[in-house]
């Protein structure tokens, strides 16, 4: 991909983020969603390409999200798939927690799985550790056996996971093997591209969440050399018949990170809106909003973070 349409997709998350940080703390996830969809759909449609969501939030009849199968972009220029999250973590910026970001991942036609909004089960690992699990072994051999590839004691071992009703077992698990978990209330996108950054203090991502955030992860663990492998976990016969319909006919395939973005001509573009593992937070100073962002291009290996100080006009607005 060009590196130029790449840092076009910065100012894209760099507008989302910013509009989604002033509602943080507010108690409103719906309005700090609909900003950042807003924003990413006008700066979307500001950039010479002919894109297309085949991954986002949702379907076309559940305003505000940038659906799959909408089209982006002023029709000119190269044809690309689109992965979105305007806002990953709408729970908090509503109610001002940790780990927020706003994030696209691009590539050629055909390189991003096109799947249903619905949910898979995960398991994260960074480079040493790529090729020594599976998601169908046991949680205590795929924790031991990526201590062993990392050189780490069991105890010293760190499993961050979707802190969720349907994890008790999972988290008792992992405790049971020696490991300790760190919880969070939202955002995997950024919980699975941790254990791949060698000072996230983050060793293992586990668990089930949503799709479209298993194929954001991918493209930037696949760039970073780690591995991602889910498996879809249809909640009833709508998600079955969405996922079939989508041409995936085995619900048992286990995708890797290259089943989910395929090849080299992939970037993965992200800006903080709060303090997370992957990057910190939309800061406010007295006459400048400043954001932090990272792009990873695949066909250079490039990871490039940014940290952009906005004019006063790009301060954050009192949505009240």
């Amino acid at each position: 991909m060009d590196r130029n349409l790449a840092l076009e997709f910065v100012r894209v998350t760099e507008a989302a983020a910013i509009a989604a940080a002033g509602w943080v703390g507010r108690g409103d996830k719906h309005a700090a969603d609909g900003a950042a969809v807003d924003e990413m759909r006008a700066r979307f449609n500001q950039i010479d390409f002919a894109g297309q969501i085949v991954i986002g939030e949702g379907a076309k009849d559940e305003a505000p999200e940038l659906y799959t199968g909408e089209k982006v972009g002023t029709g000119k220029g190269p044809e690309m798939d689109l992965a979105v999250d305007p806002l990953e973590a709408t729970d908090s910026v509503a109610h001002g927690r940790y780990n927020a970001i706003s994030v696209i991942v691009a590539g050629p036609k055909g390189s991003l799985l096109s799947a249903p909004d619905t949910y898979m089960n995960k398991l994260a690992v960074g480079p040493r550790a790529a090729k020594v699990v599976d998601l169908d072994f046991p949680v205590k051999v795929n924790i031991e056996r990526t201590a062993k590839a990392l050189g780490k004691d069991l105890k010293d071992m760190t499993v961050i996971v979707l802190e969720r009703p349907r994890h008790e077992q999972l988290i008792k698990e992992i405790r049971e093997a020696g490991a300790r978990v760190r919880t969070i209330t939202d955002g995997d996108v950024a919980g699975a591209i941790a254990p791949s950054l060698p000072e996230s203090g983050i060793d293992m991502l586990m668990g089930i969440g949503a799709s479209t955030e298993a194929v954001l992860a991918a493209a930037a663990v696949k760039i970073l050399g780690g591995e991602i492998l889910a498996r879809f976990v249809p909640r009833d016969d709508k998600d079955k018949k969405n996922i079939t319909a989508a041409g995936i006919k085995d619900l048992n395939r286990v995708f890797g990170a290259e089943d989910l973005a395929k090849g080299k001509q992939l970037t993965f573009t992200a800006t903080g809106v709060i303090d997370g593992p992957l990057l910190q937070g939309v800061k406010i100073e007295d006459h400048k909003t400043i954001t932090y962002s990272v792009v990873m291009r695949a066909s250079s290996g490039t990871i490039r973070y940014l940290t952009t100080h906005h004019h006063a006009s790009k301060k954050l607005s009192n949505p009240s």
